[in-house]
This record gives structure tokens, C-alpha cells and sequence, in this order.
């Protein structure tokens, strides 16, 4: 998005997300996230009042959760590879554009943002709990054999999220493994295993 046609509240979060990735959170002021959006400091205080409140806006506007419940509700096509296929490449696509927050909340300390860690985990709870039913919907139409649709949808996404977190680091621990033949592999490898 061309940075002149957003607005301040939109400059102050992408600010906040990219100055806070790199300095850590008591690393930068809130007089530098609002300069580096070319905005005042008051400005900054007018929309979100505190560095705490313009961190937990931004993780809740740009994070993934919302963008899934939408994929879930009218792009699903009750195929078990196609779906997985859809769901796990929507996944890395939103981990990836949404880098900096991961690494920020990655490194925050929770005794210095209280609350913090808990907002940054209902996104997947929330991704858990869509995938969930998605597998107890397709167990009732006989498309899987399912014995614990929770525990498979965390399966699922843990198996993603470590994918994630090895592209995060620059492939550092398994260089030889790109992400695209890994999601294909292992989406086949879960519908094998889940089809009646």
C-alpha cells in the first residue's frame, strides 16, 4: 500500500511494528515510532494513548486470525488436500508478511508488556479451534476418520508453525528444505493419514 494514502493510525502501527522489531520494545520511543511515520508524538497519544496499547492495535489489525475465519467461512471446497492446501500456504503467506510482530513477540518479555503474551496467543488458539471444527465437519460428511480433531488440528499447525520459524531463521537449522516442497509433502502426508 502506497504510504502517502494511509492513515495516521495505519503509519503509527507499520511504524511501531517496524522500529519495535528492530530495537525491542523499551529499545524505542514513542517520539521515534512517530517521527518515523511522519507524525507528531501527540498524534500518536491521541489515537492509541500509550506504546503498549499501539503494539497490542497493531498485532490485532494485522495478525492472522480474521483473514482465516474469512477462508474458513468461503473458500473452503470440503476437499481434504485442497482445503489443507489453501489453509496451510494462506498460513505462511500472513506468517511472513507479519514477520516483525513474530519476532517481537519472540523477544518481548512479558513482565514488561503484561497481557502481552496472552494477545499474541489467541490467534492460534483461535486458528486451533476453526481447524478443529473444519475436522469434525468432514469427519460427519465421512471425508476423514478423525479420533481427536483437536489434537490433529494442533498437530497441523505445530508442524507448520516449526516450518515457519526454521524460514524465520533464515533456514539456519535445515537449509536443504525449502517451504513449498515441505507444505506439499506434508499436506499429502496428513490427508494420507486422516482419509477413511
Amino acid at each position: 500500500m502506497d504510504n502517502s494514502k494511509m492513515g495516521s493510525g495505519d503509519k503509527l502501527l507499520l511504524a511501531a511494528l517496524h522500529l519495535i522489531a528492530e530495537k525491542g520494545y523499551n529499545g524505542v520511543t514513542t517520539l521515534e515510532i512517530a517521527t518515523a511515520a511522519g507524525l507528531s508524538e501527540k498524534t500518536l497519544f491521541r489515537h492509541f494513548g500509550t506504546k503498549q496499547k499501539l503494539l497490542e492495535a497493531a498485532f490485532d489489525r494485522y495478525h492472522y486470525a480474521e483473514e482465516m475465519k474469512k477462508l474458513f467461512a468461503e473458500k473452503l471446497v470440503w476437499d481434504l488436500e485442497k482445503d489443507l492446501l489453501l489453509v496451510s500456504t494462506t498460513y505462511h503467506e500472513i506468517m511472513n508478511r507479519n514477520r516483525k510482530m513474530i519476532q517481537i513477540s519472540l523477544k518481548e518479555d512479558e513482565g514488561q508488556l503484561p497481557g502481552f503474551r496472552a494477545r499474541t496467543q489467541k490467534h492460534p488458539q483461535q486458528l486451533l479451534e476453526i481447524l478443529t471444527n473444519y475436522f469434525i465437519e468432514m469427519s460427519h460428511k465421512g471425508k476423514i476418520v478423525t479420533s481427536n480433531p483437536e489434537l490433529q488440528a494442533f498437530s497441523f499447525i505445530m508442524m507448520h508453525f516449526g516450518a515457519f520459524m526454521n524460514d524465520l531463521d533464515q533456514h539456519k537449522s535445515y537449509p536443504g528444505i525449502g517451504l513449498t516442497p515441505f507444505v506439499q509433502e506434508s499436506i499429502q502426508l496428513f490427508a494420507r493419514a486422516l482419509r477413511p
